[in-house]
């Protein structure tokens, strides 16, 4: 979708990133748009049994994201969810990597508790509610 659908398809996206976040928060990766680096998870390599390579081949999108600074990467598939998660692992980054749904329905408030896996400390408890603190 980076490639294909271009810069407008990037626009759309990152203004859903950004009034999920705040645009305050949202911190741009370089290169960005349709010129950002792919994160080796797609099209099939995540399944490839190719490890060594995905990983290897998954380096440079690491370094893009350490650089960012940012406390969360948002992915937008699976694929790129779970090859970026274990990038942060395989590299060191210990970066928490979210999906975009997971983010849209944390700000939402409907976000089940189950549903937190991936999220940081910091929101796990956002929106949950507790019945015995509701007193």
């Amino acid at each position: 979708m980076r490639k294909s659908y271009g810069d407008a398809i990037a626009e759309d996206l990152r203004f859903v990133v950004k009034s999920v976040v705040g645009e305050e928060n949202f911190i741009d990766m370089t290169p960005n748009r349709s010129n950002n680096f792919c994160c080796g998870g797609g099209g099939g390599f995540l399944q490839s049994g190719y490890k060594n390579e995905r990983l290897e081949y998954g380096r440079l999108k690491d370094e893009q994201i350490k650089a960012t600074g940012a406390d969360y990467c948002i992915a937008g598939c699976h694929n790129c969810h779970a090859q970026i998660h274990e990038l942060s692992e395989h590299y060191g980054g210990n970066y928490p990597v979210v999906h975009l749904w997971t983010m849209i329905c944390l700000s939402l408030g409907i976000l089940g508790p189950n549903e937190r896996e991936y999220l940081g400390d910091d929101l796990k408890e956002v929106n949950v509610f507790h019945p015995e603190t509701a007193m």
